[in-house]
């Protein structure tokens, strides 16, 4: 090897790793130009790898210059990463500044979901009547959720629950999801004697067709009351105080005869319509009246289920907390409950 070409050669690798410096962005970059130029298979090290061939006094020459090349090479690396985590964590404080002048920007605020809000003022009305509210499991046994309930194996009244039952290991009827929030009389009655005042809001489930008025999961809340002495018409002035306290306080509520296997006599629930007063609007479809639940007297069979003595009676009655609150906020279609449409959602 002639030293002196050696020499040029690594002058040579000295200017080209000072460009390479420059050019590097970011420390990924550095790296990769400390490996070319000072790595083991960079020239340097092989200019450094051959001196063994030279004399000792052309080794102390080429060695002096190839320890100067390496170490003006390091330093430019060194100041190149030192500037450009200097320049890093300038642009992070220039994103992170806050100029504590400008005018604040107010987070964007929750608000209780409809019908969440409905269900509230639901229970606050009965429960201003002396009622109670309690909640149960959404998976229910068989018994409870129709045998208790006057509605046996062979009953026609099957057939208005298109039911969702559930697979289990075993013999014996399989659980269920109820159907609706009814099953609440049966594990009240059995846990508590009278007088008994419950209102039991919650979630149901039945394989019915999905459309934009009609869900297969959806809210109900079932009111039960028992005790001596209750008759048909603490009922009904029960629920004319739920309307007009609801809708409107001059409301009038109209039963009309109708069919339930767990009350008997069994009624559907109507108020004159809010809108229009009885002319006839699309929101009571022309007929100046408006259903909104389903009530009735407690049946005797469903007082044996549930060994109460036969001299007490009680009545019961479910709404559907989406037909509530659609019909109270003028809401077109149910369906708009569960879209999640954000502008929607802040109207309330």
């Amino acid at each position: 090897m002639i030293v002196d070409e050696a020499i040029q050669k690594l002058n040579e690798y000295a200017t080209e790793a000072a460009a390479a410096v420059l050019e590097a962005d970011d420390e990924r970059q550095v790296d990769l130009v400390r490996q070319k130029y000072l790595g083991r298979k960079s020239g340097v090290a092989s200019i450094n790898a051959g001196m063994r061939e030279l004399s000792e006094e052309d080794r102390r020459k080429l060695g002096r210059v190839l320890n100067q090349i390496r170490e003006q090479i390091s330093s430019s690396l060194e100041t190149r990463e030192a500037t450009l985590r200097e320049s890093l964590s300038a642009a992070a404080a220039v994103a992170e500044r806050i100029d504590v002048t400008l005018p604040g920007r107010m987070p964007q605020r929750g608000r209780i979901h409809p019908l969440t809000q409905v269900t509230d003022e639901i229970v606050d009305i009965f429960v201003g009547l002396g009622f109670k509210m309690a909640e149960g499991p959404i998976v229910e046994s068989d018994w409870n959720n129709f045998e208790a309930l006057n509605t046996p194996a062979d009953h026609p009244a099957r057939s208005m629950h298109d039911t969702f039952y559930l697979k289990t290991p075993g013999d014996g009827d399989p659980p269920l999801i109820r159907t609706h929030t009814s099953p609440m009389q049966v594990r009240i009655m059995e846990s508590e004697t009278p007088p008994v005042f419950y209102v039991f809001p919650g979630r149901v489930a039945r394989r019915d067709e999905t459309t934009v008025n009609n869900l297969a999961s959806f809210a109900q809340i079932e009111g039960l009351a028992v005790a001596h002495g209750i008759t048909f018409a603490d009922l009904r002035g029960t629920l004319r105080v739920f309307a007009r306290e609801m809708f409107g306080k001059d409301l009038l509520v109209r039963m009309n005869p109708s069919y339930f296997p767990f009350t008997e006599p069994s009624a559907e629930v109507y108020v004159s319509c809010f809108v229009c007063d009885r002319a006839g609007c699309p929101t009571c479809r022309g007929e100046g009246w408006i259903e909104i639940m389903g009530a009735g007297m407690v049946h005797p069979n469903v007082f044996r289920a549930v060994g109460y003595d036969a001299s007490i009676t009680g009545f019961a009655f479910g709404m559907g907390i989406e037909r509530i609150a659609k019909l109270k906020f003028g809401v077109p279609a149910i369906r708009a409950f569960y879209e999640n449409d954000i502008r929607f959602l802040e109207a309330f």
